[in-house]
């Protein structure tokens, strides 16, 4: 069958429920994952004619598509600051803004010995945020914490990947993270910690909601703010003076957000926005 003919069809079947760009995105992805062909191909061969077992794969797609299945659990695979993460239902499918706090930590840390500098990730998932700061801030020694053994696994595979070593630890914040043996002193603590209200839901895409799991999502109505809370908590007893809190917030909860961190008394706090302008991300410093 011709490519051009089976991207037709996914553009039938499909931009109703996901938009024309973003179809055209799938198809792309999945053919350079799967028949590991460039995303201009069909400019050089229009004519290309893909074989049955490509032509198979290419269905399945489709129809776990229809199905809002996420196509990066399709692949199995996603990007993120320019590196390969294994996902899967387990964890949270890492997103753009949060690059965006990777590259502040990163940033605010250039001019520094890294060989000095301690970071601790809470609520790791697919490991992504650690994983990405040892990558490119070689040099620093960085521990994860994460409640499911189950996206612990996969953020061990991650590391072992991309090649960085992390220490990783199984431990609930909302219990004070008590069965990690943490060194204290750390220099940052970084987050991005389950935030989206069950009132929010509504909002949401059914390929987050029936595929991405809940608890890395979702908090009560009534307390919002319950991790961060933990976490602030936790941070006053672990980091070193002038240590600093860096955290990915929910968009609507920017003005609590430094509400909570000034009544813990942290200093500092800066909220920043994400490229769609939304309040995305604060950093508190904390000095003892």
């Amino acid at each position: 069958m011709l490519l051009r003919a089976i991207k037709s069809i996914y553009h039938k079947e499909l931009d109703t429920s996901y938009g024309t760009q973003e179809v055209a995105s799938f198809f792309y992805l999945l053919i350079a994952h799967f028949l590991k062909l460039e995303r201009f191909v069909l400019a050089i061969e229009p004519e290309l004619v893909v074989s049955k077992e490509d032509e198979t794969v290419l269905f399945k797609a489709l129809s776990d598509l229809k199905q809002q299945i996420p196509v990066q659990h399709i692949i199995g695979e996603t990007e993120f600051m320019d590196l390969t993460f294994k996902v899967s239902p387990d964890v949270l499918i890492p997103r753009p803004e949060t690059e965006d706090l990777v590259r502040w930590i990163i940033d605010d840390y250039q001019q520094v010995a890294k060989t000095d500098l301690k970071i601790l990730d809470i609520g790791t998932g697919s490991g992504c945020i650690p994983i990405s700061l040892a990558k490119y801030m070689e040099g620093v020694a960085v521990s994860a914490l994460d409640i499911s053994s189950d996206a612990l696994a996969i953020a061990q595979s991650n590391a072992a990947e991309n090649e960085v070593a992390i220490a990783f630890y199984q431990g609930d914040i909302l219990e004070g993270a008590s069965t990690m043996p943490i060194t204290s002193n750390l220099n940052v603590i970084v987050s991005n910690p389950p935030y989206v209200r069950e009132l929010e839901k509504k909002e949401m895409q059914t390929n987050v909601l029936e595929h991405e799991p809940d608890i890395a999502l979702f908090v009560s109505d009534k307390d919002p703010l319950v991790f961060y809370r933990a976490i602030a908590i936790f941070a006053q007893k672990n980091l070193a003076d002038n240590g600093s809190l860096y955290l990915e917030i929910n968009q609507y909860l920017g003005k609590e957000m430094l509400s909570l961190l000034r009544e813990y008394n942290f200093k500092d706090i800066e909220l920043r926005k994400d490229i769609f302008g939304n309040d995305r991300m604060v950093k508190a410093v904390f000095r003892g």
